[in-house]
């Protein structure tokens, strides 16, 4: 088959180009190839790629700059989603779009599911959810997966911002009242590889169906806890890094103001991811610390499970 991955250059997107290559021809197109600013022009691109998968990793991810721009973060968030699903529609094509968990409030104090109401508290979280709805009005085929703290080896994230910061400085305050599971955005990319195969043969056996699934680590931890563990487990695996940091303060959120509101809860159930493509995510903890051998230039050697990889049945 043929994937078109939008977003090439991002955390997401660049996992994605090697995790789809088993699945057939992958071409994956960066922000100047494919610009999810300008909607208008992606029909005539997708055209001329005529793509059986469609994979949408581009994003605007600045979340505090979205409160002062909500216009541009809607018009690639939601209006460019909404564009690529109504061409996925006529072209008969697959989808696959990522969302957050910024769509729901925060509040629950239990993991979110798919089907909890959706109660976005700031303008990221917003434009995030009107790709949604594009997506599902549209009638194409589709799989929509919530992620949530998404961390790689490359880019902007919080990973490398600790080790930066941590390299900078003897103390730090992490906030430690917002909880969530951090997930490596080669995981993504690799669960994304496993429900695409079965979702395709699900296609061809006219048996296929849309949805919403979340997508993320296993495990819970806080902002603080991340940093913690993050610090400890680089000293273990980073000898030569050479950290300064030696104290970490947890703070609530109220002494870090920032423009946009953060949901207090971002844990989302994985069961229904499970029970329909018997995808397994790894601990959060496993995922990080390959993660930081990938900074290391190195691989963890461990078994199928228990070693940060995403585990699944392959389609038959």
């Amino acid at each position: 088959m043929k994937l078109l991955v939008t977003g090439a250059n991002g955390q997401v997107g660049w996992e994605l180009a090697r995790s789809l290559m088993p699945l057939g021809d992958v071409i994956a197109l960066d922000r100047s190839r494919c610009d999810l600013s300008r909607p208008a022009a992606l029909a005539a691109l997708i055209g001329e790629l005529a793509p059986d998968v469609i994979v949408n990793a581009a994003a605007y991810t600045a979340v505090d700059r979205a409160e002062s721009d909500e216009t541009a973060a809607t018009l690639i968030n939601g209006a460019a989603p909404g564009e690529l699903a109504r061409v996925a529609k006529r072209s008969g094509a697959l989808l696959v779009h990522y969302s957050t968990d910024y769509v729901f409030d925060g509040t629950k104090p239990a993991p979110y599911d798919e089907d909890d109401p959706v109660a976005p508290i700031n303008a990221y979280g917003r434009s995030k959810l009107a790709g949604e709805l594009a997506i599902r009005e549209s009638g194409c085929d589709h799989l929509i997966f919530r992620t949530t703290w998404v961390f790689a080896a490359r880019g902007g994230n919080f990973v490398r911002t600790m080790l930066r910061l941590g390299g900078e400085r003897d103390s730090l305050q992490i906030v430690a009242d917002q909880i969530g599971a951090p997930t490596w955005a080669r995981n993504i990319a690799d669960a994304t590889a496993l429900a695409v195969a079965r979702a395709q043969a699900e296609r061809q056996q006219h048996s296929f169906s849309s949805g919403v699934f979340n997508l993320a680590s296993r495990g819970e931890t806080s902002w603080h806890g991340f940093a913690e563990t993050i610090f400890a487990a680089a000293r273990a695996q980073l000898p030569g890094i050479g950290l300064k940091v030696a104290a970490v303060t947890p703070i609530p959120s109220s002494a870090y103001p920032t423009p946009a509101a953060r949901p207090a809860n971002s844990r989302l159930a994985p069961g229904k991811l499970q029970a329909r493509f018997g995808i397994v995510m790894p601990r959060w903890e496993d995922a990080l610390a390959r993660c930081l051998d990938d900074l290391a230039g190195g691989e963890r050697r461990g078994g199928a499970r228990g070693d940060g990889s995403v585990t699944g049945r392959a389609a038959r």
